[in-house]
């Protein structure tokens, strides 16, 4: 790197302009430069200049580096999908503890993390009548079996959950149920919410009606012929368990077309009959971990600036968006502020969460444990690898300000400053809902994350490196300058009911 680019003593906005120069010069970014600012923005004063510079050299390290992509081709080449609970699991633990060791973290540990695990071992659905068609199909997550000889009977089809929700008729008793919907695709992912419900809760409204199985168009925005897994839930105070299944977006295109489409030659909507065999296997207490690493704080040891990712994935594809990008991308951030030689004011903690997928154990496990801690911000990487363009935050008034500064860092990134709603990342929901912590969201371009999550199609040619960069410069200025403010940051106070 050309060091000269980064003298301390400038003023801070001419660093950030010096960084546009630099960003613009690399392919593939696309980020128009600015027009030249006069003066510098107030925000930003907050920071020292060599804090501010650190942070510039910093992004302009993660531009260049290959390490985040070298780890996510690292773990799906030589662990692949790791589900917890199956015999990957042991393995990607001991790869994560392998390389945070030989990256030269200050310390990297393990915690044990209790589990209920769960593996599908065959899946297969054929619509029977009106019209033969084998259907591509997957179980959901937590699904208990059908009879090894499978099961076959007519379908219920609702167009989404919704429609089964208000019937109160008898309409589905004795059938298979088949819930459609949409899934819109939006920048934010924000389609995802109210789309995964027929997922998660499908199989206790089918149960509540009497349905022998419930099967639902697969939560996603693609049209390949591959099916979503993810996980479903049971509530045996409600209804008794069902089998549970996705089929892919084209074949639940098929059922559409014959369950709302009168029969050209009788003017009646033809009845369908569905086969469906899944077999799968639950097993309860085993053990996962979750895998740590700190960059010791100097000045504040005991405040922490927590980041990660979820290192187990689904078994379908391997686990390179979900969740190997969010597991790179922190750890290289991490590494590039390590390899600044200079101790930040309070701890930065990596965690490598066990079992996000199928439970949140890991989550909960870390909130449990650490949900009395003081953490000056807490943030997850976990919607993929494609760019970031906006920064979240779930602070107080007088915190916002410090993250408007760091926005204003990384804005040559093509990042605007968003709302103060953020979550932070699955995984620190628990932590967040035990005892609130400041939290921030580098919201990442989900344009295409859904047409590939929890598929066959999560593998590492899904990964742009270029924009996987632009992921890890940003989280570097964001992790630095949080562990170096002089602010402690609080939360946003609580909503009333």
């Amino acid at each position: 790197m050309n060091t000269s680019l980064f003298d301390f003593q400038r003023t801070p906005i001419n660093l950030v302009v010096s960084l546009v120069l630099v960003l613009t010069s690399f392919a593939g970014l696309a980020i128009a430069q600015p027009a030249p600012v006069q003066a510098p923005r107030p925000p930003i004063e907050l920071y020292s200049a060599q804090d501010l510079g650190l942070a510039q050299q910093g992004m302009a390290t993660a531009i260049k580096s290959e390490l985040a992509y070298e780890l996510i081709a690292s773990l799906t080449t030589e662990v692949g999908p790791r589900p917890a609970g199956s015999e990957a699991d042991p393995k990607a633990v001991a790869w994560a503890e392998a390389h945070l060791k030989a990256l030269g973290f200050d310390r990297v540990w393990t915690e044990p993390v209790q589990i209920d695990a769960w593996r599908r071992i065959a899946a297969h659905a054929d619509l029977v009548t009106p019209y033969p068609h084998h259907l591509a199909v997957t179980a959901l997550g937590n699904s208990i079996s059908t009879p090894a000889t499978g099961l076959q009977a007519d379908v219920a089809y609702y167009a989404n959950i919704d429609a089964l929700r208000k019937d109160t008729s008898d309409r589905a008793r004795g059938r298979i149920v088949f819930i459609d919907g949409t899934f819109a695709r939006t920048q934010d992912g924000g389609g995802y919410g109210p789309a995964v419900s027929a997922r998660v809760n499908g199989a206790i409204e089918a149960g509540k009606r009497g349905a022998l199985a419930v099967v639902i168009r697969s939560i996603g925005t693609d049209q390949d012929r591959l099916p979503h897994t993810g996980a479903m839930r049971y509530d045996a105070a409600i209804a008794p368990p069902i089998p549970a299944a996705a089929v892919s977006t084209p074949d639940a295109d098929l059922i559409r077309r014959i369950a709302t489409t009168p029969d050209r030659s009788t003017g009646q909507l033809a009845p369908l009959r569905l086969s469906l065999n899944l077999q799968n296997v639950a097993t309860r207490n085993l053990t996962t971990h979750n895998v740590y690493a700190e960059i010791r704080g100097q000045a504040k040891p005991d405040d922490i600036v927590a980041i990660g990712g979820h290192l187990d994935s689904w078994d379908l594809g391997t686990g390179a968006i979900d969740d190997g990008a969010g597991v790179a991308i922190t750890i290289a951030a991490a590494k590039i502020i390590l390899d600044f030689g200079i101790r930040p004011k309070r701890t930065i903690r990596v965690i490598l969460f066990g079992n996000e997928e199928n439970g949140l154990d890991g989550a909960r496990s870390y909130a449990k444990k650490y949900g009395q801690q003081r953490h000056q911000l807490a943030s997850e990487s976990d919607l993929g690898a494609d760019r970031v363009y906006r920064l979240h935050t779930r602070v107080d008034e007088k915190t916002r300000p410090w993250l408007k500064a760091i926005a204003d860092v990384i804005a040559p990134l093509g990042i605007t400053f968003g709302d103060n709603n953020a979550t932070g990342g699955p995984d620190f929901g628990p932590l967040t809902n035990q005892q609130d912590h400041p939290v921030a969201t580098l919201a990442q371009d989900a344009t295409r994350y859904f047409d590939i999550h929890h598929t066959a199609n999560d593998t590492l040619d899904k990964i742009n490196p270029t924009q996987l960069n632009q992921n890890v410069a940003a989280w570097v200025a964001m992790v630095w300058l949080a562990a170096q403010a002089d602010h402690d940051f609080k939360p946003a106070p609580r909503k009333t009911p």
